[in-house]
């Protein structure tokens, strides 16, 4: 881990700290949340072996970064999508590889979908394409479907889930959500419940070191930065508008657990199965779904995850 080289890069009005290693065509890690560049740690050794610069930023918001304004409407898709465009501007790359996860997957999938001309090839993991509805609000169509008790609905409100947070322990709520491995909704009655029910034991995938790296940035920059990218899902549907039926027209690869909880809400599996993503991004390629394997694929399998991305890119 120490052969990862560190750096700020001032991108879009905002410095971002970037962990990099190795030499070729740039492949560029975009992680979710409650994450950080660390969550990429096993796919920048493996990448940067085979060939490729492996670059993952920690996000507007997240970790080391110097910090724009919380206030949430500095966090639009446009302003997250503007600064990795200046970052692969920075890089001296016309395009790049990218692969995504979580929140980084809908970042992925914008960065896709606004700036095509940027990406090579996707592979993005756990969350899908939601092509934007000329009519429903994001927000509102998960309260419609799921409740105000979904997690989405219990982070809109600016301090309150901080404040549900500030009652835990940063390692016990770090700990409960990156072993979160139930196959269904997340809700805020299960958030409040992490803490009658600590993680006694963490999976031979997650170490102590792991998780002392993920509380002692978190423990600093708080949580509000990558919150106010669930406060963003209206805003991002109106600032969208133009781009209303815009296909992904990327070649893709997308990998997700089937325990993962967004594998499991809704209509996603339908969508993933009967067609409707390949409605959507026409140059989907393949669709791998990994048995006994929850939310944080790329940290629970790294060698597979690995794999999957160096035989997808190695084509292009």
């Amino acid at each position: 881990m120490e052969t990862i080289t560190h750096r700020r890069v001032a991108v879009n009005g905002v410095n971002l700290h970037v962990a990099e290693k190795g030499e070729g065509p740039v492949v560029l890690l975009i992680h979710g949340f409650p994450e950080l560049w660390y969550s990429w740690r096993h796919q920048i050794l493996s990448l940067s072996s085979l060939g490729f610069r492996a670059v993952a930023p920690d996000l507007r918001g997240y970790g080391d970064l110097r910090r724009p304004s919380l206030h949430p409407r500095s966090y639009s898709i446009l302003h997250i999508v503007g600064d990795l465009v200046a970052l692969i501007d920075s890089l001296g790359q016309d395009k790049v590889f990218v692969v995504g996860h979580d929140w980084g997957a809908t970042v992925a999938w914008n960065l896709c979908m606004l700036r095509p001309d940027r990406v090579k090839a996707l592979v993005n993991m756990s969350v899908v394409f939601s092509p934007r509805h000329p009519k429903w609000k994001p927000v509102d169509s998960i309260r419609a479907l799921l409740g105000d008790d979904h997690y989405i609905c219990m982070f809109q409100e600016p301090g309150q889930v901080e404040a549900e947070f500030a009652r835990m322990d940063i390692k016990l709520l770090v700990n409960s959500i990156l072993t979160y491995r139930e196959p269904a909704p997340l809700t805020g009655s299960k958030i409040k419940g992490f803490r009658e029910s600590p993680v006694e034991e963490l999976p031979p995938w997650l170490t102590e070191e792991d998780i002392h790296y993920f509380v002692s940035k978190f423990d600093k920059s708080g949580f509000t930065g990558g919150l106010n990218y669930y406060r963003n899902m209206n805003r991002n549907w109106e600032l969208t508008a133009p781009w209303t039926g815009v296909k992904i027209q990327v070649p893709v690869k997308f990998i997700v657990g089937d325990l993962d909880l967004t594998y499991n809400t809704g209509n996603v599996k339908d969508y993933i199965h009967k067609g409707g993503f390949k409605r959507d991004v026409p140059f989907l390629q393949d669709v791998v779904v990994m048995k006994g394997v929850g939310h944080f694929i790329n940290q629970e399998r790294p060698n597979e995850i690995s794999d999957h991305i160096y035989d997808f890119i190695r084509k292009f």
